[in-house]
Protein backbone atom coordinates (compact mmCIF):
# COMPACT_ATOMS: atom_id res chain seq x y z
CA UNK A 1 0.00 0.00 0.00
CA UNK A 2 2.74 2.02 1.13
CA UNK A 3 4.42 1.55 -2.30
CA UNK A 4 1.56 1.61 -4.05
CA UNK A 5 1.54 5.68 -2.88
CA UNK A 6 4.76 6.69 -3.15
CA UNK A 7 4.57 4.98 -6.78
CA UNK A 8 1.36 7.52 -7.36
CA UNK A 9 3.33 10.21 -5.77
CA UNK A 10 6.04 9.71 -8.37
CA UNK A 11 3.53 9.82 -11.53
CA UNK A 12 1.87 12.69 -10.17
CA UNK A 13 5.59 14.75 -10.17
CA UNK A 14 6.07 13.56 -12.96
CA UNK A 15 3.32 14.64 -14.96
CA UNK A 16 3.50 17.83 -13.14
CA UNK A 17 6.78 18.12 -14.72
CA UNK A 18 5.98 17.15 -18.05
CA UNK A 19 3.14 19.73 -18.00
CA UNK A 20 5.10 22.66 -17.05
CA UNK A 21 8.02 22.15 -19.54
CA UNK A 22 5.43 22.00 -22.11
CA UNK A 23 4.17 25.31 -20.93
CA UNK A 24 7.39 26.48 -21.06
CA UNK A 25 8.37 24.98 -24.77
CA UNK A 26 5.06 26.36 -25.89
CA UNK A 27 5.83 29.79 -24.02
CA UNK A 28 9.07 29.99 -25.33
CA UNK A 29 7.85 29.03 -28.68
CA UNK A 30 5.64 31.64 -29.08
CA UNK A 31 7.51 34.43 -27.85
CA UNK A 32 10.47 33.75 -30.68
CA UNK A 33 7.66 33.47 -33.16
CA UNK A 34 6.36 36.84 -31.59
CA UNK A 35 10.18 38.20 -31.88
CA UNK A 36 10.28 37.00 -35.63
CA UNK A 37 7.04 38.61 -36.79
CA UNK A 38 7.99 42.31 -35.04
CA UNK A 39 11.02 41.80 -37.31
CA UNK A 40 9.67 40.79 -40.03
CA UNK A 41 7.07 44.07 -39.37
CA UNK A 42 10.19 46.24 -38.71
CA UNK A 43 11.82 45.14 -42.41
CA UNK A 44 10.79 47.36 -44.78
CA UNK A 45 9.39 45.62 -47.81
CA UNK A 46 11.67 45.65 -50.86
CA UNK A 47 9.49 46.84 -53.33
CA UNK A 48 8.75 49.89 -51.05
CA UNK A 49 12.42 50.80 -50.61
CA UNK A 50 12.93 49.84 -54.56
CA UNK A 51 10.24 52.66 -54.67
CA UNK A 52 11.78 55.06 -52.40
CA UNK A 53 15.36 54.39 -54.32
CA UNK A 54 13.61 54.72 -57.90
CA UNK A 55 11.88 57.89 -56.60
CA UNK A 56 15.01 60.03 -55.54
CA UNK A 57 16.79 58.98 -58.73
CA UNK A 58 14.20 60.38 -60.63
CA UNK A 59 13.59 63.66 -58.82
CA UNK A 60 17.62 64.25 -59.04
CA UNK A 61 17.51 63.96 -62.56
CA UNK A 62 14.62 66.40 -62.75
CA UNK A 63 15.67 68.67 -60.41
CA UNK A 64 19.53 68.75 -60.01
CA UNK A 65 21.26 71.63 -61.31
CA UNK A 66 23.92 69.94 -63.20
CA UNK A 67 22.00 67.82 -65.52
CA UNK A 68 25.55 66.50 -67.06
CA UNK A 69 25.62 64.35 -63.59
CA UNK A 70 22.29 62.95 -63.92
CA UNK A 71 22.84 59.96 -66.02
CA UNK A 72 21.26 57.03 -64.97
CA UNK A 73 24.50 55.67 -64.80
CA UNK A 74 26.03 57.54 -63.10
CA UNK A 75 23.63 58.01 -60.56
CA UNK A 76 23.34 53.89 -60.06
CA UNK A 77 26.89 53.52 -60.47
CA UNK A 78 27.45 56.21 -57.57
CA UNK A 79 24.48 54.71 -55.34
CA UNK A 80 26.32 51.25 -55.85
CA UNK A 81 29.70 52.14 -54.61
CA UNK A 82 28.26 54.17 -51.62
CA UNK A 83 26.16 50.75 -50.78
CA UNK A 84 29.34 48.72 -50.82
CA UNK A 85 31.64 51.23 -48.89
CA UNK A 86 29.02 51.55 -46.07
CA UNK A 87 29.29 48.04 -45.02
CA UNK A 88 33.14 47.77 -44.56
CA UNK A 89 36.59 49.16 -45.89
CA UNK A 90 36.91 46.42 -48.06
CA UNK A 91 34.10 46.15 -49.53
CA UNK A 92 33.24 47.69 -53.32
CA UNK A 93 31.71 48.04 -56.73
CA UNK A 94 33.84 47.86 -59.62
CA UNK A 95 32.92 49.54 -62.96
CA UNK A 96 34.51 48.48 -66.35
CA UNK A 97 37.49 49.78 -65.76
CA UNK A 98 37.86 49.32 -62.19
CA UNK A 99 37.61 45.56 -62.64
CA UNK A 100 39.54 45.19 -65.55
CA UNK A 101 42.34 47.16 -63.88
CA UNK A 102 41.74 44.57 -60.54
CA UNK A 103 42.57 41.69 -63.01
CA UNK A 104 45.72 42.81 -64.17
CA UNK A 105 47.02 43.47 -60.68
CA UNK A 106 46.64 40.16 -60.41
CA UNK A 107 47.95 39.12 -63.10
CA UNK A 108 50.86 41.44 -63.95
CA UNK A 109 53.43 43.98 -62.43
CA UNK A 110 52.73 47.15 -61.63
CA UNK A 111 53.72 50.77 -60.60
CA UNK A 112 53.69 51.30 -56.96
CA UNK A 113 55.27 52.94 -53.90
CA UNK A 114 55.97 50.05 -52.00
CA UNK A 115 53.49 50.33 -48.72
CA UNK A 116 50.78 48.04 -48.35
CA UNK A 117 47.61 50.34 -46.91
CA UNK A 118 44.33 49.55 -44.97
CA UNK A 119 41.41 51.13 -42.71
CA UNK A 120 42.42 51.96 -38.95
CA UNK A 121 39.89 53.94 -37.43
CA UNK A 122 38.42 54.82 -40.91
CA UNK A 123 41.94 56.68 -41.41
CA UNK A 124 43.57 55.39 -44.28
CA UNK A 125 46.72 53.69 -42.64
CA UNK A 126 50.18 52.56 -44.00
CA UNK A 127 50.19 49.21 -42.60
CA UNK A 128 53.62 48.64 -43.77
CA UNK A 129 56.54 49.81 -45.76
CA UNK A 130 57.80 46.84 -48.13
CA UNK A 131 61.90 47.16 -47.73
CA UNK A 132 63.58 48.40 -50.08
CA UNK A 133 60.75 49.96 -52.19
CA UNK A 134 60.36 53.88 -52.77
CA UNK A 135 58.16 54.23 -49.69
CA UNK A 136 60.75 52.38 -47.54
CA UNK A 137 63.51 54.98 -49.18
CA UNK A 138 61.26 57.94 -48.49
CA UNK A 139 61.05 57.26 -44.56
CA UNK A 140 57.01 56.02 -44.15
CA UNK A 141 56.37 53.90 -41.20
CA UNK A 142 53.80 51.61 -40.06
CA UNK A 143 50.73 53.85 -38.74
CA UNK A 144 51.53 56.46 -40.91
CA UNK A 145 48.49 58.21 -41.79
CA UNK A 146 48.12 59.41 -45.61
CA UNK A 147 45.56 62.01 -44.97
CA UNK A 148 46.18 63.95 -48.79
CA UNK A 149 46.85 62.37 -52.08
CA UNK A 150 47.72 65.06 -54.78
CA UNK A 151 46.36 67.82 -52.68
CA UNK A 152 43.02 66.17 -52.57
CA UNK A 153 41.49 64.72 -48.90
CA UNK A 154 41.34 61.30 -48.46
CA UNK A 155 38.76 61.86 -45.91
CA UNK A 156 35.64 59.46 -47.05
CA UNK A 157 37.97 57.64 -49.91
CA UNK A 158 37.18 54.23 -50.35
CA UNK A 159 40.20 51.79 -49.71
CA UNK A 160 40.18 50.43 -53.21
CA UNK A 161 39.91 54.53 -54.61
CA UNK A 162 43.17 55.35 -52.60
CA UNK A 163 44.99 52.00 -54.09
CA UNK A 164 44.00 53.64 -57.45
CA UNK A 165 45.38 57.04 -56.63
CA UNK A 166 49.03 55.55 -55.56
CA UNK A 167 49.77 53.01 -58.05
CA UNK A 168 50.55 54.32 -61.80
CA UNK A 169 52.87 53.48 -65.02
CA UNK A 170 56.84 53.11 -63.05
CA UNK A 171 58.44 56.26 -63.39
CA UNK A 172 55.41 58.75 -62.63
CA UNK A 173 55.47 60.62 -59.19
CA UNK A 174 52.88 60.93 -56.59
CA UNK A 175 52.79 63.42 -53.77
CA UNK A 176 51.19 62.11 -50.71
CA UNK A 177 50.78 64.24 -47.36
CA UNK A 178 51.48 61.79 -44.06
CA UNK A 179 50.30 62.59 -40.23
CA UNK A 180 52.72 60.67 -37.83
CA UNK A 181 50.19 59.93 -34.69
CA UNK A 182 54.07 59.33 -32.80
CA UNK A 183 54.78 62.69 -33.21
CA UNK A 184 51.85 64.76 -34.27
CA UNK A 185 53.36 66.00 -37.43
CA UNK A 186 52.63 65.78 -40.58
CA UNK A 187 55.14 65.86 -44.00
CA UNK A 188 54.77 65.84 -47.38
CA UNK A 189 56.17 62.93 -49.61
CA UNK A 190 56.99 63.28 -53.50
CA UNK A 191 57.76 59.52 -54.46
CA UNK A 192 58.31 57.68 -57.98
CA UNK A 193 56.48 54.72 -58.44
CA UNK A 194 58.54 51.64 -59.23
CA UNK A 195 57.57 48.29 -60.20
CA UNK A 196 57.55 46.26 -56.73
CA UNK A 197 59.08 43.25 -56.48
CA UNK A 198 60.23 42.54 -53.05
CA UNK A 199 61.66 39.10 -51.30
CA UNK A 200 59.94 36.99 -48.71
CA UNK A 201 62.67 35.81 -46.30
CA UNK A 202 65.53 38.03 -45.44
CA UNK A 203 68.18 38.24 -42.66
CA UNK A 204 68.51 34.39 -42.37
CA UNK A 205 71.50 34.23 -39.24
CA UNK A 206 72.04 32.83 -36.19
CA UNK A 207 72.52 34.39 -32.91
CA UNK A 208 74.46 34.02 -30.10
CA UNK A 209 73.38 31.02 -28.04
CA UNK A 210 72.56 28.91 -31.05
CA UNK A 211 69.56 30.77 -31.90
CA UNK A 212 68.03 31.18 -35.45
CA UNK A 213 66.93 33.81 -36.68
CA UNK A 214 64.54 34.70 -39.77
CA UNK A 215 62.80 37.83 -40.74
CA UNK A 216 59.89 37.57 -43.58
CA UNK A 217 58.55 40.70 -45.22
CA UNK A 218 55.57 39.10 -46.79
CA UNK A 219 53.38 36.00 -47.91
CA UNK A 220 53.87 35.45 -51.66
CA UNK A 221 54.11 32.73 -54.07
CA UNK A 222 57.90 31.66 -53.58
CA UNK A 223 57.53 32.18 -49.63
CA UNK A 224 57.01 28.82 -48.36
CA UNK A 225 60.41 27.89 -50.59
CA UNK A 226 62.31 30.47 -49.64
CA UNK A 227 61.45 30.01 -45.84
CA UNK A 228 61.86 26.03 -46.40
CA UNK A 229 65.76 27.17 -47.74
CA UNK A 230 66.13 29.46 -44.55
CA UNK A 231 64.99 26.94 -42.33
CA UNK A 232 67.26 23.94 -43.84
CA UNK A 233 70.32 26.27 -43.52
CA UNK A 234 69.95 26.64 -39.98
CA UNK A 235 69.31 23.40 -39.49
CA UNK A 236 72.89 22.59 -40.90
CA UNK A 237 73.98 24.73 -38.47
CA UNK A 238 72.64 22.92 -35.36
CA UNK A 239 70.80 26.48 -34.08
CA UNK A 240 68.82 24.95 -30.68
CA UNK A 241 65.49 27.70 -30.79
CA UNK A 242 64.12 29.60 -33.55
CA UNK A 243 63.11 33.16 -33.82
CA UNK A 244 60.59 33.98 -36.48
CA UNK A 245 60.00 37.42 -37.08
CA UNK A 246 56.95 38.47 -38.71
CA UNK A 247 56.90 42.50 -37.72
CA UNK A 248 55.60 45.36 -40.18
CA UNK A 249 54.98 42.24 -42.23
CA UNK A 250 51.31 43.14 -44.12
CA UNK A 251 50.52 39.45 -44.79
CA UNK A 252 49.87 38.13 -48.58
CA UNK A 253 48.89 35.33 -49.88
CA UNK A 254 46.08 32.63 -47.56
CA UNK A 255 47.65 29.96 -49.23
CA UNK A 256 51.29 30.91 -48.24
CA UNK A 257 50.26 31.40 -45.03
CA UNK A 258 49.26 27.63 -44.63
CA UNK A 259 52.04 26.57 -45.89
CA UNK A 260 54.65 28.71 -43.23
CA UNK A 261 52.42 27.74 -40.56
CA UNK A 262 52.64 23.97 -41.31
CA UNK A 263 56.20 23.43 -41.40
CA UNK A 264 55.88 23.85 -37.78
CA UNK A 265 53.35 21.52 -37.11
CA UNK A 266 52.18 18.20 -37.05
CA UNK A 267 49.40 16.64 -39.72
CA UNK A 268 46.39 17.40 -38.78
CA UNK A 269 46.55 20.34 -36.98
CA UNK A 270 44.17 22.73 -37.90
CA UNK A 271 45.76 26.05 -38.80
CA UNK A 272 42.68 28.53 -39.83
CA UNK A 273 39.16 28.19 -40.77
CA UNK A 274 36.13 31.09 -41.85
CA UNK A 275 32.97 31.50 -41.17
CA UNK A 276 30.44 32.63 -43.58
CA UNK A 277 27.00 34.75 -42.41
CA UNK A 278 25.32 31.91 -40.95
CA UNK A 279 27.71 31.22 -38.18
CA UNK A 280 28.93 28.08 -40.16
CA UNK A 281 31.93 26.80 -40.68
CA UNK A 282 32.90 27.92 -44.36
CA UNK A 283 36.14 26.29 -45.06
CA UNK A 284 38.91 25.08 -42.97
CA UNK A 285 42.84 24.61 -43.57
CA UNK A 286 45.04 22.08 -42.05
CA UNK A 287 48.71 21.05 -41.98
CA UNK A 288 49.55 18.49 -44.29
CA UNK A 289 53.33 19.06 -43.83
CA UNK A 290 56.04 17.78 -46.12
CA UNK A 291 58.63 18.37 -44.36
CA UNK A 292 58.52 20.11 -40.67
CA UNK A 293 61.15 21.92 -38.71
CA UNK A 294 63.10 20.48 -35.82
CA UNK A 295 60.86 20.48 -32.50
CA UNK A 296 62.80 22.94 -31.16
CA UNK A 297 61.74 26.44 -28.93
CA UNK A 298 60.37 29.00 -30.22
CA UNK A 299 59.21 32.62 -30.60
CA UNK A 300 57.72 34.54 -32.92
CA UNK A 301 57.70 38.59 -33.28
CA UNK A 302 54.97 40.60 -34.01
CA UNK A 303 53.72 44.34 -33.52
CA UNK A 304 50.55 46.54 -34.17
CA UNK A 305 51.53 46.31 -38.14
CA UNK A 306 51.59 42.51 -38.43
CA UNK A 307 48.46 41.63 -40.54
CA UNK A 308 46.63 39.41 -42.43
CA UNK A 309 48.54 36.54 -43.28
CA UNK A 310 51.06 37.43 -40.30
CA UNK A 311 48.44 36.87 -38.19
CA UNK A 312 47.06 33.28 -39.00
CA UNK A 313 50.55 32.14 -38.66
CA UNK A 314 51.20 33.88 -35.38
CA UNK A 315 47.59 32.71 -34.49
CA UNK A 316 47.68 28.68 -35.14
CA UNK A 317 51.42 28.30 -33.67
CA UNK A 318 49.99 30.15 -30.29
CA UNK A 319 47.01 28.12 -30.81
CA UNK A 320 48.88 24.85 -30.48
CA UNK A 321 51.63 25.83 -28.14
CA UNK A 322 54.27 25.79 -30.75
CA UNK A 323 55.18 29.03 -30.91
CA UNK A 324 55.46 31.86 -27.74
CA UNK A 325 54.60 35.45 -29.51
CA UNK A 326 56.63 38.48 -28.31
CA UNK A 327 55.82 42.05 -28.96
CA UNK A 328 52.32 43.95 -29.49
CA UNK A 329 48.95 43.09 -30.62
CA UNK A 330 48.39 42.48 -34.05
CA UNK A 331 46.62 44.91 -36.65
CA UNK A 332 43.31 42.60 -37.41
CA UNK A 333 43.15 42.45 -40.66
CA UNK A 334 41.13 39.18 -40.99
CA UNK A 335 37.93 38.83 -43.46
CA UNK A 336 37.79 37.21 -46.64
CA UNK A 337 36.95 39.12 -49.77
CA UNK A 338 34.76 37.33 -52.73
CA UNK A 339 34.88 38.82 -56.16
CA UNK A 340 31.18 38.25 -57.42
CA UNK A 341 31.42 38.95 -61.62
CA UNK A 342 27.84 41.01 -62.42
CA UNK A 343 26.11 42.19 -66.03
CA UNK A 344 28.11 38.72 -68.04
CA UNK A 345 31.68 39.64 -66.47
CA UNK A 346 32.15 43.54 -67.18
CA UNK A 347 31.15 44.48 -63.44
CA UNK A 348 31.99 42.90 -60.14
CA UNK A 349 31.77 43.43 -56.45
CA UNK A 350 34.17 42.47 -53.84
CA UNK A 351 32.26 41.67 -50.78
CA UNK A 352 32.85 40.74 -47.75
CA UNK A 353 31.67 37.02 -47.04
CA UNK A 354 33.89 35.54 -44.35
CA UNK A 355 36.10 36.00 -41.48
CA UNK A 356 39.08 34.01 -40.22
CA UNK A 357 38.88 32.35 -37.27
CA UNK A 358 42.46 30.43 -35.20
CA UNK A 359 41.94 27.13 -34.28
CA UNK A 360 40.77 28.31 -30.50
CA UNK A 361 38.12 30.22 -32.49
CA UNK A 362 39.18 33.60 -31.84
CA UNK A 363 38.31 36.10 -34.64
CA UNK A 364 41.28 38.00 -36.14
CA UNK A 365 38.81 40.47 -37.96
CA UNK A 366 39.42 44.37 -35.64
CA UNK A 367 40.93 41.82 -32.66
CA UNK A 368 44.55 41.32 -33.65
CA UNK A 369 46.74 38.72 -32.02
CA UNK A 370 47.39 39.55 -28.54
CA UNK A 371 51.50 38.52 -27.64
CA UNK A 372 52.38 35.90 -25.12
CA UNK A 373 55.16 38.26 -23.52
CA UNK A 374 54.47 42.55 -23.94
CA UNK A 375 57.12 44.29 -24.95
CA UNK A 376 56.08 47.96 -26.06
CA UNK A 377 58.18 49.92 -28.49
CA UNK A 378 57.98 53.25 -29.81
CA UNK A 379 57.65 54.42 -33.20
CA UNK A 380 61.19 56.38 -33.10
CA UNK A 381 62.92 53.21 -30.96
CA UNK A 382 61.26 51.27 -33.88
CA UNK A 383 62.45 53.77 -36.71
CA UNK A 384 66.26 53.25 -35.84
CA UNK A 385 65.98 49.70 -35.38
CA UNK A 386 65.11 49.61 -39.38
CA UNK A 387 67.62 52.59 -40.18
CA UNK A 388 70.29 50.53 -38.21
CA UNK A 389 69.41 47.10 -39.37
CA UNK A 390 69.42 48.73 -42.86
CA UNK A 391 72.88 50.16 -42.85
CA UNK A 392 74.01 46.95 -41.63
CA UNK A 393 72.56 45.32 -44.90
CA UNK A 394 74.14 47.85 -47.20
CA UNK A 395 77.15 45.68 -47.84
CA UNK A 396 74.65 43.52 -49.28
CA UNK A 397 73.63 46.10 -52.04
CA UNK A 398 70.51 47.69 -50.15
CA UNK A 399 69.57 51.34 -50.54
CA UNK A 400 69.87 53.41 -47.75
CA UNK A 401 66.71 54.29 -45.64
CA UNK A 402 66.36 57.72 -46.09
CA UNK A 403 66.87 60.06 -43.17
CA UNK A 404 63.07 61.35 -41.87
CA UNK A 405 63.40 64.48 -39.79
CA UNK A 406 63.56 67.26 -42.46
CA UNK A 407 60.70 68.79 -44.00
CA UNK A 408 58.16 67.75 -40.61
CA UNK A 409 55.92 70.23 -39.62
CA UNK A 410 53.57 70.42 -36.69
CA UNK A 411 49.66 70.07 -37.60
CA UNK A 412 49.03 74.00 -37.80
CA UNK A 413 51.76 73.92 -40.20
CA UNK A 414 54.24 75.86 -37.87
CA UNK A 415 57.98 75.45 -37.23
CA UNK A 416 59.79 73.12 -34.96
CA UNK A 417 62.76 73.65 -32.25
CA UNK A 418 65.25 72.00 -34.10
CA UNK A 419 66.37 70.77 -30.63
CA UNK A 420 62.88 69.37 -29.55
CA UNK A 421 62.27 65.51 -29.41
CA UNK A 422 58.79 64.38 -29.32
CA UNK A 423 57.46 61.36 -27.62
CA UNK A 424 54.40 58.97 -28.63
CA UNK A 425 51.99 61.55 -27.22
CA UNK A 426 53.26 64.37 -29.46
CA UNK A 427 54.80 66.41 -26.52
CA UNK A 428 58.47 67.73 -26.08
CA UNK A 429 60.69 65.24 -24.61
CA UNK A 430 61.72 62.49 -24.27
CA UNK A 431 64.84 61.30 -22.61
CA UNK A 432 67.87 62.54 -24.99
CA UNK A 433 69.57 59.32 -24.24
CA UNK A 434 66.29 57.40 -26.05
CA UNK A 435 66.47 59.61 -28.90
CA UNK A 436 69.40 57.09 -30.88
CA UNK A 437 67.91 54.01 -29.51
CA UNK A 438 68.46 51.57 -32.12
CA UNK A 439 68.11 48.17 -29.63
CA UNK A 440 65.66 45.90 -30.72
CA UNK A 441 64.00 45.47 -26.96
CA UNK A 442 61.62 43.10 -28.38
CA UNK A 443 63.97 40.58 -29.98
CA UNK A 444 66.02 40.69 -27.05
CA UNK A 445 63.42 39.48 -24.61
CA UNK A 446 62.46 36.87 -27.09
CA UNK A 447 66.33 35.70 -27.15
CA UNK A 448 66.38 35.92 -23.54
CA UNK A 449 62.83 34.00 -23.25
CA UNK A 450 64.51 31.37 -25.52
CA UNK A 451 67.93 31.02 -23.66
CA UNK A 452 65.75 30.52 -20.64
CA UNK A 453 64.00 27.61 -21.98
CA UNK A 454 67.23 25.87 -23.39
CA UNK A 455 68.51 26.00 -20.04
CA UNK A 456 65.58 24.66 -18.25
CA UNK A 457 65.92 21.97 -20.72
CA UNK A 458 69.50 21.59 -20.17
CA UNK A 459 70.59 22.12 -23.47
Amino acid sequence: MIRSSSRLKWWLAAGVLAANLAAGVRLYSQETEAAAAKAAAEEKSPYEMYALFSTVVEQIRAQYVDADKCGYQDLIYSALHGMLQSLDPHSSFMDEEEFASMKEDTSGKFGGLGITIGMKNSILTVIAPMEGTPAFRAGLLGGDKIIEIEDESTDGLALDEAVKKLRGDPGTKVKIKVFRPSTHLVKTFTITRAVINVPSVKDVRVLDGGIGYVRMLQFGEDTAADLQEALDDLEKQGVKALVLDLRSNPGGLLASAVEVAQKFLKRGDLIVFTRARDGRIDRSYSARPKKSFPKVPMAILINGYSASASEIVAGALQDHHRAVLVGEKSFGKGSVQSILPLNDGALAIRLTTAKYYTPSERVIHENGIEPDIVVPMTAENWRNVVIARNKAEQSAGDEEFAATDEGWESEDGGELDEDAAYDLEGGEAADDAAKGNDTDLQLERACDMLRGMLALQGR
